[in-house]
Parts: structure tokens; sequence; C-alpha cells
């Protein structure tokens, strides 16, 4: 198995170990939630997330940002700061770091976040680079948003378009292997620069501020389907998505066909995903539209059903009762053995 440790294994082992309780966390590890959520007791909270980034070769540094900062936006608060434990294979150059930093210096940049601390090493035993990441953010506590909020009848919101992120590691990380199966460069191209869309940040502030949303969160591993999994599980909720709803670009299309990946399952950073009451929902697409950001209804919130998430598709329907969905590009990677 490779991706996430599934839920059971988490409370039976993570969750029950988590050192001395601190009353000042209002939102500490769980599944599906998106940052912990720190009271500092002056009407204002702080929010912190870790993650990891295994998935992708030539964006490493890019992503190491957004990813973490994006994860912090969904909270309403805004990214400020940034650590990063980068782990480099044995025989890596100059070049290699120099690359990877100047994609963190340049995403930092663009959030107007710094580079507060991290650990940088050479490791055996790995074949790309990886990197851990900390974002740290700080919010008004009245505008918090948690994944767990979503409530029966809201409404589900996408914005852009499915796996975002992924489509631009297979358009650089397998760019190979999609020439050899007939992908033009054009496309290539213009999905290789789908990561200059990588960042919810502006979206999931706009909501926030406007208090809209009852919950949001960030798609990653496991694609919009793991995040809509994950965002029911926490609201102990099940959620209709309506596949046929979800807005896919051209590129997106031709090259998880050509490697016969699932969209919906293909690490979607980029994306958000919100439940909007339904008094409200014409209020948040309107307010994407005025700033520049697609956004689509795709679903609807229930009652807890007895599973997670009902993927409808034309006339059939698929029960999903599984939090975690394994991401399609950790299928690739083993299948094809690709090195950034």
């Amino acid at each position: 198995m490779v991706g996430k440790i599934p839920p059971k294994l988490m409370e039976k082992i993570v969750y029950m170990r988590l050192g001395a309780l601190d009353p000042s966390v209002i939102v500490g590890p769980a599944v599906g939630e998106d940052a912990a959520i720190i009271d500092l007791n002056d009407g204002r909270v702080l929010v912190v997330h870790n993650d990891a980034i295994t998935g992708a070769g030539k964006s490493l540094g890019w992503l190491a940002v957004h990813i973490v900062a994006n994860d912090i936006a969904v909270r309403g608060a805004k990214p400020r700061w940034f650590l990063m434990s980068l782990f480099l294979p044995e025989g890596s150059s100059e070049g290699l770091l120099e690359e990877i930093m100047g994609q963190v210096d340049g995403a930092a940049k663009d959030l107007e976040m710094m580079v507060i601390g991290g650990h940088t090493e050479i490791t055996s035993g790995i074949d790309r680079p990886i990197v851990g990441t900390t974002a740290i953010g700080v919010a008004d506590k009245s505008k918090v948003v948690r994944t767990s909020g979503a409530r029966a009848g809201d409404y589900l919101i996408m914005t852009k378009t499915a796996a975002i992120e992924g489509t631009a590691i297979l358009c650089t990380d397998f760019a190979e292997i999609l020439v050899k199966r007939g992908v033009d460069d054009g496309t290539l191209k213009r999905g290789s620069v789908f990561l200059a869309n990588v960042s919810v940040v502006r979206e999931a502030l706009t909501l926030a501020e406007e208090g809209l949303a009852t919950a949001m969160h960030d798609p990653t591993e496991g694609g919009l389907l793991g995040g809509v999994a994950e965002m029911a599980y926490a609201s102990h909720k099940t959620v209709e998505l309506w596949a046929d709803k979800v807005p896919i670009a051209e590129e997106t299309k031709i090259v998880t066909d050509k490697l016969e990946v699932d969209v919906l399952r293909l690490i979607s950073s980029g994306t958000l995903i919100a439940s909007v009451p339904p008094s409200k929902v014409d209020r948040a697409l309107s307010v994407l539209q005025e700033a520049g950001i697609r956004s689509t209804v795709i679903g609807r919130v229930k009652d807890y059903a007895g599973h997670l998430v009902e993927v409808i598709k034309g006339s059939s329907t698929i029960l999903l009762n599984d939090v975690y969905v394994t991401d399609e590009i950790f299928r690739l990677w083993e299948k094809f053995k690709c090195n950034a």
C-alpha cells in the first residue's frame, strides 16, 4: 500500500499518542481536517499545517510552498510563514538544489510568505527528492472554517478544473512516456504551466471573508474524489458527487487518457471544494466570478446514508465507503519507475 495511512490505523496508533493535551488547541489531528487551529485568546487563532510532497519531481519546490499554503487558506487564514525539510538523493547536483530553492523562493514571494527555517540533507535510500513542509498563518477566530462544517442541504462548489496539479506532474515528470504515446509538445507545454493555477489561497480567502462556506477543503492526494470523501467523513455526512458536472481541461483529458488514469483520483491541488448553503450559492458563484475564478456546482451534501460519497455518472451510481482514496500518481510512479 502507498499513500495515506488508513483512518482506523491512525485512530488506533497515531491519534492516541499526542503528548500532553493543550486546551488552547481548537482543532488538532483529525481525518480530513486541513490544519491545526490554536486559540491565541485575543480574538485570533494560529493556523498550522504540515505536509509532504513525495509524488512530484521537476515541480517540487513550487508545490512545496503552495500545497501547505492552500491548507492554511481553506481555514480562512492568510498563510505567512513557511518551513521545509528537504531530502535529496545521493548524487544530487548543486544545480538541483538551486532549482528547487528557486521555485520555493518564487512561490513564497507570490504568496507574500517568508521562509523562516527548515532542514536540508543528502539522504540514502531514495530515488527522487522529497520534502516535508509546514505553513503558518493567523486568522480572526470568528471567520475560521473547518472541513467538518458541511451541513445537509449544502451544495458542493469546486473551483477551476479537476486534477490541476496532477496534469502538471504528468506533463513534466512523465513527458517522455506521453510523447511516446503520441501526445504533442503543445499539449505538454500547456499542461505543464497548470502549476501557475495550483494555489487556492485567493478563492478560499474570498469565500471565508464573506462567510459563504460552511466547510472548505483542498483536494490533494486522492484527487477530487479523495477530497470529497474526506469532507464527508469529517462532517459525518454523505455527499452526492455529480461526476458529469465536474469540469476537466482538455489537456487533462488527453494525458490521463493516454496513461489510463482516473481523473477524479488524480492529485488535484489548485481545485478548491466548498460546501455552501442554498441561500448563499448564487453569491458564492458571483464573488468567485468577480475575482476571475471559475466555479461550478458539482454535488450536494446529505445526511449520512451509510457511505461517504455517491458518485453519480449518467444513470449509474457508485458508492464510496473508504475515506482515503489511493492517488493515481503513486500507481504511475510504481508502474513506470520514473525519476525526477
